[in-house]
């Protein structure tokens, strides 16, 4: 929810949700397209009913599910004397790429850093009277504001008042004269002041350039290889992260504020990602190698370690994965206060989401704050009757008898990046969780939001803890006219077939001889299912539309069997013009098939919804290809794609759909096909949902007292959505 961003920047961020962006750059529109919904005729014919049943809204992965949340992965940090934290981002969904945080409170402005082509960045700084953070500004076409011609982009300085207004100055550009555009080619990785001088970090540039904090006009640069984040002395010098870069190792290096480069150096880091001064004077580090800790020098001389903060290997020491106060993994941002708190950001790896704390000098937890999911759902493991809940990174428990929001309990992480550096959730863009049980053991199953490939992760407690160890892969092909797709892959098929990947040897890398190959599947967006038994079940949106990969039981790793030799097609009923999705149950052998039909037509090609009808069949693997029953679900013909259905989910006694743009669930009878509830966000999370962009954006557990609990993809506010409905 990779990583993410901005193809029409010029090039500025390379992502694999380009055409989700190109949606959400549109997100000032929003509630207008929400009124003008209710205004639109929409031609299907569903029977919309008052909701019979009452239930409630709660949500998990935010600390906060209302008017308040906790932006998308923090990536820069500064922490003012008073404990104010400031932070910086390259993307918030809900518009709070920078925000301010105290107390654990959320108290933050909007930055307008959201919309029209803005978007935030990876480095801020503070100082009594402004607020300066990394930013970019895209093209907007031709209209009579100041933005960069098309095809371009500003890496930015944007200067603010503490309270989050933007604070022009003569010379500033931008529509409102508070950006300095420091490069039109690289991104701005470091921000420090001293005095009334203002120290832009370009790493790409190898350059330090030097502005005066009133003005804004440079007045000199120096020459400063990859200099990433920076931090000021007591003496007014510079200590900057020149980060790892191939197989060039991570330093901290000293500079006067002239330029000069100073002997002390530090070169005992692997992976330094921030660093700040403590109000002893000391310097604190991000150690994001393997150690996971913020190590701690004495600079007074010649730089000594005086100690670390933070549990040694972070969330992976102890029971790797187990969340923990003091365990960090994929730090960005540290800071003390006047007082010696400690403040640290985690943000995962590939992105994974904000976790914020605040610590007493001597280490106690304070505060924290999480927000931890975009582009993200969530699933049950079946044998824990929905008290054990898995999102693509993330693993919570459950207790449903606390209020809204207070159910969650996060507990472990799942990614060890160390152990597992070819872990596809690192290279990928995974959203989509399947939870099941194979011969009684524990697989998560994850597909992205076009559906072009499925992750299979196996679980050893022994030797893992929590964490999700890569075990199986199915994926497009790895050359495209004779060039690699996918470089993080190692020992891949070197022709155009798509290929299954299982883990035979147990390490969780990508090996040679690991590899099946069969012939390329249709390459528009379809469908994934694993049913309870771990068979795996694709649609193509072809006439031989239906692929089911049998599993073969596991190998002696603990891999589910999958093989393109095994794998049978299916034809898809003549019912269906356009087969999207597909959901097969073995113990009562029912089919559920969603797509368009010869009755319902598309709008063009409408890639990524549902379709017009859900059509379920009986007795499917004895042949029978005549519909127990079809219903007609949310589809708009007006061509404004207003209300469309994007994902679907069958539990229990109910089938489950919701739509696109008003995140509106509707709820069938599995039995006979007719709607008999509706459930909208409530007044728990202030009645609002981002829209659903990815397929499997809903997901229906029933559990044993006959209540079903519902998540929905809510990437508005960093969160997934749960309804609880009674029995």
């Amino acid at each position: 929810m990779k990583n993410k961003f901005i193809s029409h920047l010029g090039g500025l961020y390379r992502s694999q949700r380009n055409s989700s962006y190109l949606r959400f750059r549109q997100f000032f529109k929003f509630f207008l397209c929400l009124m003008t919904a209710m205004s639109i005729t929409l031609y299907f014919t569903a029977r919309v009913v008052p909701a019979t049943k009452a239930y409630t809204t709660s949500w998990i992965g935010n600390t906060y599910g209302g008017k308040k949340w906790v932006q998308n992965y923090v990536e820069a940090m500064y922490v003012g004397s008073d404990g104010t934290v400031y932070t910086d981002s390259t993307w918030d969904e809900a518009g709070r790429e920078a925000g301010i945080y105290k107390d654990g409170d959320v108290i933050g402005p909007d930055f307008e850093l959201h919309g029209w082509s803005r978007v935030g960045g990876k480095a801020i700084t503070v100082t009594d009277k402004y607020i300066y953070l990394a930013m970019v500004q895209g093209s907007m076409g031709k209209i009579p504001e100041d933005y960069p011609p098309e095809k371009t982009a500003w890496y930015c300085v944007r200067r603010y008042t503490l309270s989050g207004k933007p604070a022009g100055f003569a010379g500033g550009r931008g529509y409102d004269k508070s950006m300095l555009i420091v490069s039109t080619k690289s991104p701005v990785t470091g921000l420090a002041i001293v005095g009334k001088e203002l120290y832009v970090g370009i790493a790409e540039a190898n350059r330090i350039s030097v502005y005066n904090t009133d003005t804004m006009t440079e007045v000199r640069n120096f020459s400063v290889p990859n200099p990433k984040q920076i931090t000021v002395d007591k003496q007014g010098n510079l200590w900057i992260i020149q980060s790892k870069n191939g197989s060039s190792p991570a330093q901290i290096l000293h500079y006067s504020s002239q330029g000069k480069r100073l002997p002390e150096v530090i070169a005992d880091v692997v992976d330094a990602s921030a660093i700040a001064l403590d109000n002893q004077g000391r310097l604190l580090v991000a150690e994001n190698g393997p150690r996971q800790q913020v190590l701690i020098y004495n600079i007074t001389a010649k730089p000594t370690r005086a100690g670390t903060f933070g549990v040694e290997g972070g969330v992976y020491a102890g029971v790797p994965g187990e969340v923990g106060d003091l365990k960090f993994y994929g730090i960005t941002g540290v800071g003390t206060d006047a007082a010696g708190n400690i403040y640290v950001n985690s943000n995962g790896f590939n992105n994974s989401g904000t976790d914020l704390r605040k610590f007493s000098s001597s280490g106690k937890l304070q505060w924290r704050l999480l927000g931890l999911h975009f582009v993200d759902n969530a699933d049950t493991d079946p044998q824990s009757d929905g008290t054990e809940v898995y999102t693509k990174h993330e693993y919570f428990r459950m207790d449903y008898k606390k209020p809204s929001g207070k159910q969650w309990s996060y507990k472990a992480y799942t990614l060890n990046p160390f152990k597992y550096p070819q872990d596809p959730r690192i290279h990928t863009s995974p959203t989509s969780v399947f939870f099941r049980r194979i011969q009684g053991k524990p697989f998560m199953f994850l597909t992205d939001m076009y559906a072009s490939f499925m992750e299979v992760y196996r679980f050893n407690p022994v030797t893992d803890g929590y964490i999700a160890i890569p075990s199986a892969m199915f994926s497009a092909t790895s050359m495209n006219h004779g060039k690699p797709v996918q470089s993080w892959l190692s020992n891949q098929p070197q022709e155009e077939k798509d290929w299954i990947w299982r883990d035979r040897n147990g390490n969780g890398a990508f090996d040679q001889g690991e590899y099946d190959t069969r012939t390329l599947d249709y390459p528009y967006l379809g469908g994934w299912w694993v049913d309870s038994k771990g068979d795996l079940w694709k649609t193509l949106r072809t006439k031989v539309g239906i692929l089911h990969f049998v599993v073969q039981g596991l190998d002696q790793k603990g891999n589910p069997i999958y093989s393109s030799s095994s794998m049978k097609k299916e034809t898809t009923p003549n019912q269906i013009t356009d087969l999207r999705r597909i959901e097969y149950f073995p113990d009562t052998d029912t089919m559920y098939l969603s797509g368009f039909t010869k009755d319902h037509p598309p709008i063009g090609d409408d890639s990524g919804v549902v379709g017009s009808e859900i059509i379920r069949y009986d007795n499917w693997s004895k042949g029978n290809r005549t519909p127990r029953w079809r219903t007609v679900i949310p589809y708009d013909t007006t061509g404004k794609r207003e209300v469309m259905t994007a994902a679907m989910s069958v539990a229990g006694d109910y089938v489950f759909a919701v739509t696109g743009k008003t995140s509106e669930v509707y709820v069938y009878k599995a039995a006979t096909g007719k709607q008999v509830q509706k459930l909208k966000p409530g007044p728990e999370v202030a009645g609002e949902s981002g829209w659903i962009d990815i397929p499997y954006g809903i997901r229906a557990f029933r559990r044993s007292n006959g209540e079903y609990i519902v998540f929905v993809e809510e990437d508005l506010k960093g969160k997934v959505i749960m309804y609880q409905l009674p029995r």
